[in-house]
Parts: C-alpha cells; structure tokens; sequence
C-alpha cells in the first residue's frame, strides 16, 4: 500500500518531552506511531498544524535558554 501523503520524519527523532513533540518531524509519538493507519485528512491535519508546533517548540527552547 503506498501512502498518498508522505510521512515527514527527517530521520532525527529528538523529543522534546516537556511539548511533547519530535523535534524533526514536529509530531506527537502516537502521530508518528499512527501514521500509516491515519486517513488522508488526519494526515494533512498533522502537516497543517507544523507552524504552530514550531512556534510551541520555539517558545520553549527561548524560555529554557
């Protein structure tokens, strides 16, 4: 089965435990565990939601620092 929308790992695999957030892929663990059975539109749904994860990232790593 080839999936329609692709995965975007980047092959890094940090998270970020405190946003709850890898910090290459910018998904959840259960996104990056669920992604093969997530429809089409969940998956798109994920993507859409990049900017405000990378702003939730940013903020944290501004605070931290």
């Amino acid at each position: 089965m080839t999936l329609a929308i692709a995965s975007p790992c980047l092959d890094i695999c940090k998270f970020d435990r405190k946003a709850g957030l890898c910090v290459g892929c910018l998904r959840t663990t259960e996104e990056i565990r669920r992604w093969r059975k997530l429809t089409d539109h969940k998956r798109r749904q994920i993507l859409a939601e990049r900017r405000r994860r990378e702003a939730k990232l940013a903020t944290r790593r501004a605070i931290v620092e």
